[in-house]
């Protein structure tokens, strides 16, 4: 299966207007946003658990790495409420539920085997540090080599000057409204800017934003 895995190509997708599509487990659905693979898969999807669901345990070869939007996710490790970010590295291995339901945000298979640093974040009660003009906050979540994963908050009104994507970019809007001069991104848009792509975003409204930054492979060096 394949949606949206060219990387060296622009794409945007406003994940309110996806469908959910049922998992290998029951109460477990899941709106593809970008797929290179069937059930093993290098992916980018939200995904919905029932109340009392569950997902059987797995390893994650290249790494996992998710964003509770709604309820409580769980683990033997641990409960993560809304806000809260995970990386799990490449070989790390879980049993993943919910008592109450949960919506997660969740990237898969897009890490390198050296990055072997598992990181939780409540983002909730982090501080934003200052961006880097007026009215960006950024709150760091993990990095590796050039790949740098962060919250981006932008006040209402706030521009950036147009800039290149050496690495690429990948961004999830949490809150609010993203632009630039490809599209208007409102809460629940996923964008992928390429490498070496160019723009100029701003926000009217304000937003929030998970961005990953990067990370996107050199087309002939494959995604492993």
């Amino acid at each position: 299966m394949k949606i949206h895995a060219d990387v060296s190509l622009r794409a945007c997708v406003q994940s309110d207007e996806l469908t959910w599509v049922a998992s290998t487990m029951p109460g477990v659905e899941r709106k593809m946003i970008a797929r290179d693979g069937d059930e093993i898969a290098l992916a980018t999807s939200i995904v919905r658990y029932a109340p009392k669901s569950h997902f059987f345990k797995h390893s994650h070869e290249l790494g996992e790495e998710y964003i509770v939007l709604e309820g409580i996710f769980s683990d033997e490790f641990g409960h993560y409420g809304p806000g809260t970010y995970v990386k799990n590295p490449p070989g790390s291995s879980h049993t993943p539920y919910t008592d109450e339901g949960c919506t997660i945000f969740v990237k898969l298979r897009h890490m390198k085997k050296e990055d072997t640093q598992h990181v939780v974040i409540d983002t909730t009660s982090t501080k934003w540090l200052s961006g880097p003009v007026p009215g960006i906050s950024v709150m760091p979540l993990s990095g590796f080599g050039a790949e740098n994963t962060a919250f981006i908050r932008w006040d209402p009104g706030t521009r950036l000057n147009t800039h290149t994507h050496v690495g690429g970019e990948e961004v999830f809007v949490l809150e609010g409204v993203l632009q630039d001069e490809h599209g208007i991104y409102p809460k629940g848009s996923w964008l992928r800017n390429p490498r070496l792509s160019t723009h100029t975003p701003f926000s009217e409204q304000g937003c929030i934003l998970f961005e990953k930054a990067g990370h996107l492979p050199i087309i002939n060096e494959g995604v492993a």
